[in-house]
């Protein structure tokens, strides 16, 4: 049966507005209000920009303004099971290491990396205990390295021995969780530990440990990397832009006054960091960086992370990054 040319214009019609809407935030509820979009991000503990923002109630008035609340969905922590969690659609957002990204990207990913900070200047390295024989890179030669796999404790090793001209199988890599490692480097079952500052800072502060070389004493291109679940950028530009400013206005206000994001919702506990702990965290603090788009510049690097994991076989060849950047810069931003 023809359809008369009217109806296939109503029909054209109908279809550009349905497209039109997978771009937008705006949902319609019930009596032609705009609906609020929910945002669901990994909870953010007791410290940071996120978890003042929960307490103090400025990020949700931030996605407000946007007409989006937040769902706070699981908890912070290594980028590799949040990223399986983008992929199978359980939440928006994650924070995460360029090194883990590029692991997650090897397989088809469903989501987007759109702002980054520079290499953590202080707070990532391989740790050893005060006292240790192993007085250089050199010295882990035969020794046991508990490293998270294809993530920032791995990377860390491999560039340290790469850099220093050792082949990769003279020292042994103890594949452990983060979380995992901290009683086993301090038990003395491993003989170092490469980490990053979530883990570092309660090694250094009270376990008698120092680093042995720092990222920067490595080369490290291990950016901190914020990740959006692809389809939510698509139909929530807005929003994505919204929480990036967010972010980035947090972040330097951070790094001017580190303590203030401390002890968030306590000062006791294990969640909490005093004492030694806390001189080192505000320390840290001071000299991160702060987000920002992925330009150029960042993207190359970015491509050196995934050449070197290709040449050191974390994965099978070099993955390509770049089709899985956001440029932040182009999202529309603001209220409606």
């Amino acid at each position: 049966m023809n359809l008369s040319r009217p109806l296939l214009a109503a029909a054209a019609a109908l279809l550009t507005l349905s497209l039109a809407a997978c771009g937008s935030s705006k949902a319609t509820a019930p009596g032609g209000a705009t609906a609020e979009v929910t945002v669901r991000i990994p909870d953010p503990g007791n410290s940071g920009v996120l978890a003042l923002g929960k307490k103090d109630g400025s990020l949700d008035r931030a996605l407000a303004a946007v007409h989006a609340k937040v769902a706070w969905t699981g908890s912070a922590g290594p980028f590799a099971p949040a990223a399986q969690e983008l992929n199978a659609g359980q939440l928006d957002f994650a924070l995460g290491s360029i090194t883990s990204a590029v692991t997650a990207l090897a397989t088809k990913p469903s989501f987007k990396l759109f702002a980054a900070t520079d290499p953590d200047p202080v707070g990532e390295g391989i740790l050893v205990k005060d006292g240790s024989p192993i007085t250089s890179i050199q010295d882990l030669v035969g020794k046991k390295v508990a490293v998270n796999q294809g993530g920032t404790g791995e990377y860390l090793l491999l560039q340290a021995l790469a850099k220093n001209g050792i082949a990769a199988d003279q020292v042994q890599r103890v594949y452990l969780r983060p979380d995992q490692s901290a009683p086993v480097f301090s038990s003395g079952q491993v003989d170092a530990w490469a980490t990053w500052s979530s883990y570092a800072v309660a090694a250094l502060a009270d376990s008698g440990a120092h680093f042995l070389a720092t990222g920067p004493a490595l080369g490290s291109d291990n950016y901190s990397v914020w990740a959006v679940r692809t389809v939510f950028a698509d139909q929530h530009p807005d929003i994505t832009k919204a929480l990036y400013q967010y972010l980035h206005d947090g972040d330097v206000r951070a790094k001017a006054d580190p303590a203030a994001f401390l002890n968030v919702f306590t000062d006791a506990g294990p969640l909490a960091v005093n004492g030694r702990s806390k001189q080192i965290s505000v320390d840290f603090g001071r000299q991160n960086g702060v987000l920002s788009p992925i330009d150029d510049t960042v993207a190359a690097r970015f491509d050196k992370v995934a050449a070197f994991y290709a040449a050191q076989k974390i994965t099978k060849s070099q993955v390509d990054v770049r089709p899985d950047l956001l440029d932040i810069t182009k999202l529309p931003g603001g209220s409606r």
